[in-house]
């Protein structure tokens, strides 16, 4: 039986009792995918298409525990949305985590250098949701 995460820090609001993960992917199998991972898992879940509507959202909702993005989106990448949230002083905090089918050690490294909590290979299966639960929302 898998149990719900904490919010960051441990506290336990009815807020922070159940985590909200911003989910970021151009392909909408993938989006479908990871989001049924994520609930299952007892995430709340809000799922967007694209960097520039992940922005949007996080400009007005205040309560994301974790971003999980894909790396290879149109207009803006997973790595360019990293950069902005880890620039922005309201946003740095949140954990950002970077999906990619590719295994490039490369861009691997570069998006941990550069802030990310982690980076998946695709396909996302939920034991890297549980350990991702355990080690970033600690």
């Amino acid at each position: 039986m898998m149990s719900s995460c904490k919010g960051v820090g441990g506290e336990v609001s009815a807020a922070a009792a159940v985590p909200h993960v911003l989910a970021v992917d151009d392909s909408s199998v993938d989006r479908a995918v990871i989001a049924a991972i994520l609930r299952s898992s007892k995430f709340r879940v809000t799922a967007v298409d694209s960097g520039k509507r992940a922005l949007e959202l996080l400009g007005s909702e205040a309560n994301v525990s974790m971003i999980i993005t894909d790396y290879w989106m149109p207009e803006m990448t997973g790595y360019e949305l990293l950069k902005k949230v880890k620039e922005s002083s309201k946003l740095k905090a949140i954990p950002v985590v970077i999906m990619s089918s590719e295994n490039v050690p490369t861009r691997i490294t570069r998006c941990l250098e550069e802030g990310a909590e982690d980076f998946l290979l695709k396909p996302v299966r939920a034991s890297d949701v549980s350990r991702l639960c355990n080690r970033v929302l600690r």
